[in-house]
């Protein structure tokens, strides 16, 4: 066994991990695609969850400025795009006359990791299946009652073919105010041959009323772990 395939083995904890000979194993070192986070520039915010999320910024008069709808941030990495919602008229008498209304909108954002161009080897991904753990961080920012939504998709080597994949959609409780990080996370494992991709995708509401407010994230990760899915 060469040098660098033990460093791997030992570095990883890879023992009884399909390990072929003809893999640049250096190569693999070097990468060290186990056990860190696969995702580019994961707080564009530039927050983190071990500090609590700032209080929004409230002016002492409305600004009146024209509508906006896209968060500041550094999205570089990320694909963005944005989704402008239609007013809520609901709950509304008629004949009211309303002066304002809240209009929110949803901020997307993508990133697709190519797991082999992170070090990944064909057999260790289609045998040994290591679990891929999925994290992110969202604000309470008590916008609305729903406020997040994740999907991620591990896909095969087409990029198109949906081998596994998860959804969260939570819906907030505004009965009482809170204003912290929320964790969610997942972990795939058992998910079969074939997986070469991983599709990460969360939306998250922003408000405009004479004031534009957002939720803001922070911490988002996939991580492949050296752990085997147990059969």
């Amino acid at each position: 066994m060469s040098e660098w395939k033990q460093r791997c083995e030992s570095e990883w904890n890879l023992q009884g991990a399909p390990m072929p000979g003809s893999l640049d194993w250096k190569s693999v070192f070097d990468a060290r695609p186990l056990g860190r986070n696969l995702l580019k520039n994961p707080s564009p915010h530039g927050l983190s969850k071990d500090t609590p999320p700032p209080d929004p910024d409230l002016p002492e008069f409305p600004t009146h400025g024209p509508p906006r709808f896209q968060p500041d941030g550094d999205f570089s990495d990320w694909t963005t795009s944005l989704e402008v919602l239609p007013y809520d008229m609901s709950g509304i008498p008629e004949g009211a006359v309303v002066c304002e209304l809240p209009q929110c909108s949803w901020f997307t954002m993508e990133q697709v990791v190519d797991l082999k161009a992170e070090g990944l080897w064909d057999e260790l991904l289609d045998e040994f299946q290591p679990e891929i753990l999925i994290q992110d961080w969202y604000e309470e920012s008590q916008l609305h009652a729903s406020i997040y939504q994740l999907q991620v998709k591990l896909l095969g080597a087409d990029k198109s073919t949906v081998i596994s994949e998860h959804s969260v959609n939570p819906s907030e409780d505004l009965s009482n105010y809170s204003h912290n990080w929320k964790e969610v996370s997942h972990v795939f494992s058992g998910y079969g041959p074939g997986v070469r991709y991983v599709h990460f995708q969360h939306r998250l509401k922003s408000q405009f009323m004479m004031e534009f407010y957002t939720t803001l994230f922070t911490g988002s990760s996939v991580m492949v772990r050296p752990t085997k899915t147990s059969s």
